[in-house]
């Protein structure tokens, strides 16, 4: 059994971590409100910039462009999007799960498939496995600009371009609300879903043709997709940790409560002992 001392050094140390738990959980709060302006804020671009593309590609016939063409598949390119640190409940583990659980199902050789991983949790997962990471970008900030992810963006997009992969997908956590953030899989390249998200098309005149506009569009497009989910994933992400640390407070409370209890028992009984001995004693002597 537990001593006196034992036991409250527990309670003190319990109340500690549940300083540092609350005080991350108020910092990660913060960090929400603006990821999740910073995310819906790039809503209104990304859906201009897909009907414009739309309209461009599906409004004239004699348009064609490589990223809108589907290509026999020989290799897979899957972009994953992670977190840096930890602390943040499933919000890593539910992505990798299922990014680790396609790739078994779909593969039968890494020649087959390619990863571009984002985040240190994600890199450090697949190479630990011994799978096929071609890129990885670390150390974004918390609300990262453009362009912190336009070089890793753009390699990604020129690896289709060029024929390193035939089709990539993405996955990443997508923000729902504080307390609800979806797994997300999208096919990124190539872009063969304009129609389906786009029930308008708009007349556009073009200067000084479709295809010209189309060859510096499209990159850009698919590099904005990119960017979409990881403004997406970091909202996720720290609505994911708030969760987790409040989570680990409310737990580390009722530990406290549980110890306290604990104590004034066994405080209690350690008196009620001792009264016992010196009456014990005072009768002894009589």
């Amino acid at each position: 059994m537990a001593s006196l001392r034992e036991i409250k050094g527990r309670i003190n140390s319990t109340k500690k971590t549940s300083q540092i738990t609350k005080a991350m959980e108020m910092v990660s709060a913060s960090k929400l409100n603006r990821a999740e302006l910073n995310a819906k804020s790039f809503v209104p671009y990304m859906e201009k910039i897909q009907e414009v593309v739309a309209s461009i590609a599906l409004g004239s016939n004699d348009v064609t462009h490589p990223m809108l063409v589907t290509r026999p598949v020989k290799k897979t390119g899957y972009l994953v999007i992670t977190s840096d640190r930890g602390l943040a409940g499933a919000y890593n583990s539910n992505v990798l799960r299922q990014v680790y659980r396609t790739i078994q199902e779909r593969h039968t050789s890494q020649d087959e498939y390619a990863i571009i991983a984002i985040g240190r949790i994600g890199r450090d997962f697949f190479k630990k496995r011994g799978m096929n990471v071609v890129l990885d970008i670390t150390g974004l900030p918390d609300q990262p600009s453009f362009a912190d992810i336009k070089a890793i963006a753009g390699k990604a997009v020129n690896m289709f371009a060029d024929g390193t992969f035939d089709e990539l997908y993405m996955y990443y956590n997508h923000y729902v609300s504080a307390i609800q953030q979806d797994v997300t899989e999208k096919k990124l390249l190539p872009l063969t879903d304009l129609a389906d998200n786009n029930n308008k098309l708009i007349s556009y005149e073009f200067e000084p043709s479709a295809e010209e506009i189309l060859v510096t569009l499209l990159p850009q497009y698919a590099e904005s997709l990119i960017y979409g989910a990881l403004l997406d994933a970091k909202a996720s992400e720290h609505a994911a940790r708030m969760t987790a640390m409040k989570n680990a407070t409310d737990n580390a409370k009722e530990l406290i409560n549980t110890l306290t209890l604990q104590y004034n028992r066994e405080r209690q009984a350690s008196i009620t002992q001792e009264i016992t001995e010196i009456v014990g004693g005072a009768a002894a002597l009589e």
